[in-house]
């Protein structure tokens, strides 16, 4: 009972965290727009139609973390947690789509550049950069134990990385007068894009795809050496959503072993010594002890 309400704590402030980032990212992107048109910057733009997918994304993590706590009913009987990991791959898609709407837009400024009122980029962005630190604050802790939350700090954390290259741009050109420069921080806020999308659309494929979160031989192998099991069949380790791996396996144990007691060992094995908290085992008697282990893995 212990591990399931420290879970619900941990939920539900993921949940308050995402929420107030979610109005700090709204109010920044509706100034980032008006003062972007006011200063005629592609830098300041292009964060703002970023800010535009952070909001989304954080909309889209918090939507689906309040789904993700509904307990498993009918035909859901795993719950509403895969959805979590759903909105990250999302969250990675359009981390990607607004990297190539930045790079396309950011050449043609270079072949041809406008001109950009510097002093009012250095500003916004000298905002953005505050906004952020405090958003990203807010779900740094958080991240750590969700995919769902992750995909949306690495949206917030791009975007402080891109507010602080635009507020080098806008220093710059109000320095110098050079305009590329603000395509140019648009490029590199494109490049951080990609990256952060890079990681997020990878982890989150190999769940959907069901990769084993541990080298299922190993799993199998320590299982092995628990004395009384004899063969481990039709082994199965995946991801569910974040922090909730499972296992399920066929073992058989020696004839007149206990295998009430074995499968309580075992359980605690693969919860020690693999963090796989969610294990179901089909323990048997063999019909006599084979001469040999027969090992057969398949990873879900």
């Amino acid at each position: 009972m212990g591990s399931m309400s420290h879970h619900g704590h941990d939920h539900s402030g993921s949940m308050r965290a995402l929420a107030w980032a979610l109005a700090l990212i709204v109010g920044l992107m509706v100034g980032e727009i008006v003062f972007g048109v006011v200063a005629g910057s592609l830098a300041l733009m292009a964060d703002a139609g970023h800010m535009l997918t952070d909001a989304a994304a954080l909309g889209l993590a918090l939507a689906a973390a309040a789904y993700a706590g509904r307990p498993p009913r009918g035909r859901w009987t795993f719950g509403f947690r895969r959805l979590e990991i759903v909105a990250a791959h999302v969250n990675g898609i359009t981390l990607v789509v607004v990297g190539v709407v930045i790079v396309y837009a950011a050449v043609r400024r270079l072949v041809s550049p406008p001109e950009v009122r510097g002093g009012v980029v250095l500003v916004v962005a000298l905002a953005g950069v505050a906004v952020n630190l405090v958003a990203t604050a807010l779900l740094a802790r958080p991240s750590r134990g969700s995919l769902n939350v992750r995909g949306a700090f690495l949206h917030l954390a791009t975007d402080l990385a891109a507010f602080a290259g635009t507020a080098v741009a806008g220093a710059v050109i109000l320095t110098t007068g050079w305009n590329q420069a603000d395509p140019i921080a648009s490029l590199a806020v494109a490049g951080l894009i990609f990256w952060s999308s890079y990681s997020l659309l990878r982890e989150s494929t190999r769940i959907l795809l069901e990769v084993a979160p541990e080298e299922p031989r190993e799993v199998a192998e320590e299982m092995l050496a628990v004395p009384g099991v004899v063969e481990i069949h039709d082994l199965h380790v995946w991801t569910v959503g974040s922090g909730f791996p499972s296992v399920s396996a066929h073992v058989l144990v020696e004839p007149g072993a206990d295998c009430h007691a074995l499968r309580r060992e075992l359980a605690a094995l693969l919860d020690e010594r693999f963090e796989l908290h969610h294990s179901t085992l089909q323990v048997e008697h063999a019909a006599s002890r084979p001469r040999e282990s027969n090992l057969t893995i398949a990873s879900r």
